[in-house]
């Protein structure tokens, strides 16, 4: 038997979907909605103030983003959780989303019987997700295959860090003109012109 609301609030720009959103929440049992903002500036004059337990963020608001609002909520109220509600599924929203802070990701087509039981999961210490997004982060951490050597990886490496093929070969006691080959590979491998391609490649793919 629910004792104890869960006490939310809301950020988001939509007015529509702001009332909707208040009126689904504050209107089930075990929840209390009585906290909706516009924007991110009014959002965190007042948010710190208020007996909340999740705050449900909107993305793409007028002014602050809701990332940059997540960031300095927490900062100030590390222990209030958030929730990112939004449109947004490219993998930069998701992570700098989740560097921020937040709790879980969720889409706008996400059912009101859904939400509210992913409220209720964050509040229990959960950290949901739509399940197209859980598939995104999924993704990004499997290993590509990499197609350097370990010593081609290694000069990949000191590449990155702007050492020359003088200091590099120094550094792996090997001749220029070996590290000149090896660098060669590298590029061959890679499919690349330049330095600069080589090292942007390389991280994008998690190869250094």
């Amino acid at each position: 038997m629910q004792t104890q609301n869960i006490h939310i609030a809301i950020v988001e720009d939509d007015n529509e979907i702001r009332q909707t959103l208040n009126l689904i929440i504050d209107g089930s049992a075990g929840f209390s909605c009585k906290y909706a903002f516009p924007d991110g500036e009014s959002a965190l004059a007042s948010i710190g103030n208020l007996p909340l337990d999740i705050v449900l963020m909107d993305i793409d608001l007028p002014g602050k983003s809701g990332i940059t609002v997540t960031r300095q909520i927490k900062r100030e109220n590390p222990e209030l959780d958030i929730i990112m509600l939004t449109v947004q599924s490219d993998d930069g929203s998701i992570f700098e989303s989740l560097c921020a802070g937040a709790s879980g990701y969720l889409l706008k087509d996400t059912s009101p019987a859904e939400l509210l039981v992913h409220i209720r999961e964050v509040y229990n210490g959960g950290a949901p997700m739509s399940s197209s997004i859980a598939r995104r982060i999924i993704n990004s951490f499997r290993v590509i295959d990499n197609p350097l050597s370990d010593r081609e990886t290694e000069i990949l490496k000191m590449l990155s860090k702007g050492l020359n093929y003088k200091e590099i070969a120094k550094e792996v006691f090997l001749s220029p003109h070996t590290v000149k080959t090896h660098i060669k590979n590298i590029y061959s491998k890679l499919h690349v012109g330049n330095r600069a391609e080589a090292i942007y490649k390389a991280l994008k793919q998690k190869l250094i």
